[in-house]
């Protein structure tokens, strides 16, 4: 999952927003830099990594990238999914519009950013401004979010050519989506993630 899902994921389980999207940014224990809600939120988002990436559905989907770029498709499915989800925002949350919904999270977030790592900091000025999550929606924008993943890690560099196996398998991968994440939005709602 990336950033809208684990926001989505984190509402519905009434999990710390800033906690859930700041993870990635947190090493160790959390409960030894912050408060108890975020603590939890972090260790929430760890644990929708670990059951997504052991989910049959993403398992198979990994079969669908080239042999050149089956080792970043992790990465790249976690981005796929968020697309997935932008695209059927309406489906999936008929309640919320996603803007709504996204100026909530913001509110929420932005002001404690101060507190966060500044690497989480950066990532948070380019984030909401430049409505990254809603352009998910566009299937030919996450060749430039590739792109950019690529080019700041070298050793990550399959990620640009991973794109093609998204568009390759497009429908392939729609359907995997169908078949987990509402799983993954009833564990949420009954708190077992």
């Amino acid at each position: 999952m990336n950033f809208l899902a684990h926001l989505h994921l984190a509402s519905l389980a009434e999990s710390s927003l800033l906690g859930n999207l700041m993870a990635d940014f947190v090493r160790g224990n959390p409960h030894n830099d912050w408060p108890t809600p975020v603590a939890e939120g972090i260790l929430h988002h760890r644990r929708i990594d670990v059951m997504t990436d052991a989910l049959p559905e993403v398992r198979a989907a990994r079969d669908f990238f080239r042999a050149e770029t089956r080792r970043v498709s992790p990465i790249t499915l976690d981005v796929i999914w968020d697309h997935f989800l932008s695209r059927n925002w309406d489906k999936i949350v008929p309640e919320i519009s996603l803007p709504a919904f996204l100026a909530q999270a913001k509110s929420v977030i932005a002001p404690e950013l101060a507190s966060t790592p500044e690497r989480f900091q950066n990532l948070n000025r380019y984030l909401w401004s430049d409505r990254w999550m809603e352009k998910y929606a566009d299937a030919d924008y996450l060749q430039p979010v590739l792109r950019g993943m690529a080019s700041r890690r070298p050793r990550l560099a399959a990620l640009e050519d991973s794109f093609d196996d998204f568009i390759d398998n497009y429908q392939i991968f729609e359907d995997f989506f169908w078949q987990f994440y509402p799983r993954m939005m009833d564990k949420a709602v009954h708190k077992a993630l």
